[in-house]
């Protein structure tokens, strides 16, 4: 069978899933706030369903992997479902993922929060840390300096996206072997310069929260969904 047959097979007959639409799964671990993710990937097109099942998370077109709380926390609530193995095995694969705020910060290879250090999921190098800022958290919104020929922020570079965090990652060093296979990386600013998102291959990430974002998360996520 065909991987679109297998995707069809597997999540034929889940709630709300149109035949037509790119197939999503939420990744469901325990984080918080899946359910505003859900709607907000429904409202963008896709058809979605909140699940830890390795064969659903395997044959989706595209992966969301929300995350809300500690850094520490998140990490393992994704272990003790084998969730960071799902999320390599996608992207060995080449199928996409999408990481939303802690769910971004995970990707990296550790975060320091509050005194205690956790090993990440070392997708990408780097620390994540308490920002420098006169007010914690960072709540509300702010514009983003979207990286130069990113699909994601395309057609609302110029937005405003709503975040709600006290940790970020202030530093890129992942380089690409080619000019064409340079990770886009978007920068927001609170007190200091900090990664907003990042387009990596079939990684993608959001500090922000896009479902909170008004339309223009909701273009953001169509833009995501139209890439899977």
């Amino acid at each position: 069978m065909s991987r679109d047959g297998r995707v069809a097979a597997l999540l034929d007959g889940a709630d709300g899933l149109s035949a037509d639409a790119k197939q999503v799964v939420v990744l469901d671990y325990g984080s918080g706030n899946v359910h505003s993710a859900v709607k907000a990937l429904e409202r963008s097109g896709a058809g979605v369903t909140l699940s830890r099942d390795p064969e659903l998370v395997m044959a989706a077109d595209g992966l969301v992997v929300p995350g809300v709380g500690a850094f520490d926390a998140v990490v393992t609530g994704l272990t003790e479902i084998r969730g960071d193995e799902l999320i390599d095995r996608r992207l060995a694969g080449g199928l996409p993922v999408l990481g939303i705020c802690v769910g971004e910060q995970v990707m990296f290879e550790r975060g320091i929060e509050r005194g205690i250090e956790a090993a990440g999921l070392g997708q990408w190098p780097g620390t994540v840390r308490q920002l420098e800022a006169e007010r914690l958290p960072h709540m509300g919104w702010n514009t983003v300096e979207a990286a130069p020929g990113s699909r994601l922020f395309a057609g609302v570079e110029h937005e405003r996206f709503y975040f709600v965090h006290s940790y970020a990652a202030t530093e890129w060093t992942l380089t690409g072997r080619t000019p064409a296979s340079q990770p886009k990386v978007t920068w927001a600013e609170h007190g200091e310069r900090f990664i907003a998102a990042v387009e990596n291959g079939p990684l993608s990430a959001t500090q922000f929260h896009p479902e909170k974002s008004g339309e223009a998360g909701i273009r953001l996520l169509r833009n995501w969904i139209e890439s899977l």
